[in-house]
């Protein structure tokens, strides 16, 4: 698979600077093994509807935490939730840990939503893993924003609703 997306990537021209390093897990461990990459670091969730239904792959700034539920009010999905590993492997063809804007070249049947939060859209350079969590790639915004176009995932851009609990986990 990530053969296939550097292919596509060199066919359609688009720039990126590639930093490869330890496997991370984490925002914390990215920050930690591969500090100072060009670009904004965030935080990538994949997530469903109540009924599986709907698929949501969504980006926002590493340090963000997200109000899943006032998000799924925003987006008009009920039951918002973290989407199953199982689902993430049928739908983007990743485990966890790899969540990555990138992986839109796998939903061939475009059946993921991509979302990204607008503190994030407004950013020169956005740091993507390529489908694997040991390299990050760092976009320039407009070439991400081209990659998901061409890969039939233009992006909405919505202020995604912050917890208001530090303590709750996402």
């Amino acid at each position: 698979m990530e053969h296939a997306l550097y292919d596509f990537l060199d066919q359609h021209q688009i720039r990126r600077q590639r930093f490869d390093h330890p496997p991370v897990y984490t925002c914390e461990e990215a920050a930690r093994l591969a500090p100072g990459l060009p670009g904004a670091e965030c935080k990538n969730l994949f997530l469903c509807d109540a009924k599986g239904r709907q698929h949501v792959l969504l980006a926002v700034p590493a340090d963000a935490g997200v109000d899943i539920k006032a998000l799924g009010e925003l987006l008009e999905l009920k039951g918002l939730r973290f989407a199953s590993p199982d689902r993430l492997q049928r739908c983007l063809g990743l485990t966890p840990g790899s969540v990555t804007l990138l992986a839109a070249i796998n939903d061939r049947d475009r059946q993921v939503a991509v979302v990204i939060d607008q503190a994030l859209s407004c950013r020169d350079a956005i740091l993507c893993h390529p489908l694997v969590n040991t390299s990050t790639l760092a976009l320039p915004m407009d070439e991400l924003m081209r990659f998901l176009d061409l890969t039939g995932h233009p992006p909405r851009i919505v202020e995604v609703p912050r917890r208001q609990n530090p303590a709750e986990q996402d």
